[in-house]
């Protein structure tokens, strides 16, 4: 609180501080009333700061706690003639000694506006934590606090969180995705979810690319452990190749892939033989392909999905493969003095002619019937007999399960052996991406897949082998 002085005691005007005389009315310099201050009790009178005095356009300083005495003579006096108009004039500061106006209202700056976008069909959105945190300029900072004295929201302003926003473009990193999987805002295409992917789990890993000439990746697969009843564990890796020429190829092989899996990650651990295993699975994955033909889509009564297969299981001691079509399966041992072995045979063409000694295997592969599939899993395939074998490794090592979008650039077991990284049995993960990274590099005309599970030193150096490497 501030105390105002009394009239009989003024030495100056409290609006501009021009020196009074005694018995002045109103101020010479700029005319203010000076009689407010007489209406004011003797003694003194205090004034809160909710009270303070307001100065007026006219330049009349007013008290809104004080109203003018009818039987004062100084109310009765006759008020001087009015001043001529003056031009608009900036506002003054308070003179010294005149008490403390109130300040202006603190302009606040507009609130930022909430961004709208379409939400694309069929896409989790992630909440923001506040607008800009949502335009990505702020990530992780909380809302700011409303200014004092800011004006309210007018009516059907949005209030609480604002609206989630979708993925932004990988491009210009603002424009949301729309139903087609473009920007919305510079039109790049967004790459899909399958177009590569990488998967680590335990001791296995797999990675997958589209390649640099297919619009979609068709390869899918599936790495997975389980414990065996003697303490140890095995590693199930599958790879399948979706058949490009056939409807929904790419569903085709994620639900072999899956089936397969499953299937071996229920019956190994039981103690089933793993080749009888192996045997089974395929047969679930041939089952999970053929039933997506069915149903209302005529596309794929016509043309049913399909799909190659090629998996593998390692125990201790033993390794087991099986597979239908052409995608492959080889052996490289850690100690690179050890031959190598490509463990699979092609259900092909090429393959079938040097079978039967009618064309070499260059011959064969120069022919542009050598990829043409005779084995293959879906509605349409015939003769379907899943080929397994099992082996029993020397020493340690790493089982490539791979697509043809590979090997079609490492073919013989010794080429794939000189590409496959030195550490892989300890770097699987690592070693995978350089694999693909090499099918790129070659001219990634396919799809390129390829599993590593690397194969751990025998305990007992005996196992039920079917063969050996």
């Amino acid at each position: 609180m501030t105390k105002m002085p009394q009239l009989d005691r003024l030495s100056g005007c409290p609006s501009c501080a021009e020196p009074l005389e005694e018995g002045d009315l109103y101020c010479g310099a700029c005319g203010a009333d000076l009689r407010a201050a007489a209406r004011l009790p003797a003694g003194g009178a205090t004034c809160d700061q909710g009270e303070q005095p307001t100065l007026p356009t006219d330049g009349a300083l007013h008290s809104p706690t004080a109203s003018p005495a009818v039987d004062s003579p100084a109310a009765a006096a006759p008020p001087p003639p009015a001043a001529p108009p003056m031009p608009p004039q900036p506002p003054l500061s308070p003179p010294t000694g005149a008490g403390t106006l109130p300040a202006p209202p603190v302009p606040t700056a507009p609130s930022t506006p909430t961004l709208h976008l379409p939400r694309p069909a069929g896409q989790t959105l992630e909440t923001p934590t506040s607008a800009a945190q949502a335009a990505g300029d702020a990530p992780g900072a909380p809302d700011p606090p409303p200014q004092p004295g800011a004006a309210p929201q007018p009516a059907g302003t949005p209030t609480g969180e604002p609206e989630a926003l979708g993925p932004r473009c990988i491009a210009c990193g603002t424009g949301g995705i729309d139903g087609d999987g473009c920007c919305e805002h510079c039109g790049h295409k967004q790459p899909d979810a399958r177009d590569h992917m990488e998967q680590e789990r335990g001791a296995l890993a797999a990675a997958s690319d589209r390649g640099l000439r297919h619009q979609r990746n068709q390869d899918f697969f599936a790495i997975d452990t389980c414990p065996l009843s003697d303490g140890g564990a095995a590693g199930i890796a599958v790879v399948c190749d979706g058949v490009s020429s056939a409807a929904r190829s790419e569903e085709a092989s994620a639900a072999a892939s899956e089936a397969a899996r499953a299937a071996l990650r229920e019956s190994v651990p039981r103690g089933a033989h793993p080749e009888d295993a192996m045997h089974d699975a395929l047969l679930a994955a041939a089952d999970a392909v053929s039933a997506l033909a069915s149903g209302s889509d005529t596309d794929a009564e016509r043309n049913p999905p399909a799909c190659t297969i090629v998996g593998a299981v390692t125990t201790a001691e033993l390794l087991t493969i099986g597979w239908i079509g052409d995608s492959r399966a080889y052996w490289i041992p850690e100690d690179r003095t050890s031959s190598p072995a490509r463990l699979t045979e092609d259900d092909s063409w090429a393959a079938h002619m040097v079978a039967a000694g009618l064309l070499s295997e260059e011959e064969a592969q120069a022919d542009p019937r050598a990829h043409a599939i005779t084995g293959w899993l879906g509605a349409d395939a015939y003769e379907l007999e899943p080929h397994t074998a099992s082996f029993t490794p020397r020493g340690p090592g790493v089982v490539v399960v791979c697509s043809d979008g590979l090997w079609n650039y490492a073919e013989s077991a010794t080429e794939m052996a000189a590409t496959v990284p030195a550490d892989a049995r300890t770097r699987p993960l690592h070693s995978a991406q350089r694999l693909v990274g090499h099918a790129l590099d070659s001219g990634g005309h396919d799809n390129v897949t390829v599993a590593l599970v690397p194969f751990p030193v025998p305990t007992d150096g005996a196992g039920p082998a079917a063969g050996e490497v």
